[in-house]
């Protein structure tokens, strides 16, 4: 088995041992008639109709299959996704894995029926028990994609590919004659701290940081010093994907951690934009569609969890997205995807990528870590100049 893989399920045993699982709902055995509607909480891009390019729709046709009407709730960030989902009033989420573990043990979502998914023996198996949505060897959702966040860069201010994050934390010269001061990014989410300490692990190996998301305080309090430094040169800390891309287009911004879905609607405007992922290796997410405990609508909820991992929805939305399907059989035959897209969007990065992951204080690589809701409020004081 992977190795990423057996380390995650000992994380996911970590998680386990250290919250109490609500008492679970009773799992459905079988799929009822459609109730008409399901309302799905997503990340910005991952559920198209057609609306911005008509060639990126895998809505319409399960709408008129189904008869499921799909309602979509866009969130910028993960918290924010935790935070709809606990008022409710929605079947199914897109969560990430910094969200995944703390909307299980919050109660938030029940165990996915996997016999009600048939097309779920198509996914990677370095998936199928992924810790993100796997606890007790029960399923808390169904993989959606997967990704890196990539470093993304104007081809004008970098002569070549820039080989190290070194250009958005430290201030420095680039190949144009300028400064990147004022003109880089940072990601405005709490996780991004594990961008600092994955930089960290290669620059200040004496800090002995294994695991980005598994930090003591020691650790913690210098990829706090690291962003505090950083702050000095960032142009604005982003959270919404078309406000980066105005920024990039507009704004004279040159480089920031990002995701594929910029770099490919940036390209497709013929901005000046590449994207590389930095000898450092790189943070990503891997996604999970995961199921309401309150669900209103389960029958479209599982029908649509059926539907998200179709071959031509996985080709087609990692062709707009720039990721990498769950169902590896998308990767062949996709028009808009191409035969070589999956390489392209990083399918053979799987093991450079550090996922996206709910810090916890009881932690694998070393006696204890700093907890997540610490990651929040430092955070915060770092954007606020603390």
């Amino acid at each position: 088995m992977n190795n990423k893989i057996l380390r995650g399920m000992t994380i996911a045993s970590t998680v386990s041992s250290l919250i109490v699982l609500p008492a679970l709902a009773e799992m459905k055995s079988s799929i009822g008639a459609a109730e008409g509607a399901v309302d799905i909480v997503a990340w910005p891009g991952y559920i198209e109709r057609g609306a911005t390019d008509s060639n990126f729709d895998w809505v319409t046709d399960f709408e008129k299959n189904t008869g499921c009407e799909v309602r979509i709730k866009t969130a910028n960030t993960s918290d924010e996704m935790v935070a709809l989902m606990n008022e409710g009033g929605f079947d199914l989420v897109t969560a990430s894995g910094d969200a995944s573990l703390r909307l299980i043990a919050g109660g938030r979502v029940q165990v996915v029926n996997t016999d009600l998914v048939p097309s779920w023996k198509r996914i990677d198996e370095r998936l199928h028990n992924a810790p993100w949505h796997t606890v007790d060897g029960k399923h808390y959702g169904v993989p959606y994609q997967w990704g890196s966040n990539v470093l993304m860069y104007n081809t004008e201010a970098f002569k070549s590919v820039p080989e190290s994050w070194n250009v958005v934390f430290e201030e420095m010269t680039l190949d144009d004659g300028k400064s990147n001061k004022g003109r880089i990014q940072a990601f405005d989410g709490p996780i991004y701290i594990a961008d600092a300490a994955l930089y960290l692990m290669a620059h200040k190996p004496e800090l002995g940081i294994k695991d980005p998301y598994e930090l003591n305080q020691e650790q913690f309090d210098a990829a706090l010093d690291l962003l505090r430094q950083q702050r000095k040169i960032v142009n604005r800390y982003w959270h919404d994907a078309f406000v980066q891309i105005d920024d990039f287009t507009n704004e004279g911004v040159v480089a920031s951690g990002s995701w594929p879905f910029q770099v490919n609607l940036l390209r497709g405007n013929d901005q000046p934009i590449a994207s590389t992922v930095p000898k450092e290796g790189a943070t990503g997410w891997a996604d999970t569609t995961m199921m309401h405990i309150d669900a209103a609508h389960p029958n479209c909820a599982y029908m649509w969890l059926e539907h998200s991992i179709n071959p031509k929805l996985q080709g087609d939305l990692a062709a707009w997205f720039g990721s990498v399907p769950v169902t590896l059989d998308a990767c062949q035959g996709n028009t808009l995807l191409g035969d070589d897209g999956c390489g392209v969007n990083g399918l053979g990065n799987f093991e450079r990528i550090h996922f996206w992951r709910t810090p916890q204080t009881k932690c694998a690589s070393q006696e204890s870590c700093v907890p997540y809701y610490r990651w929040v409020t430092s955070y915060i004081a770092v954007l606020g100049g603390r």
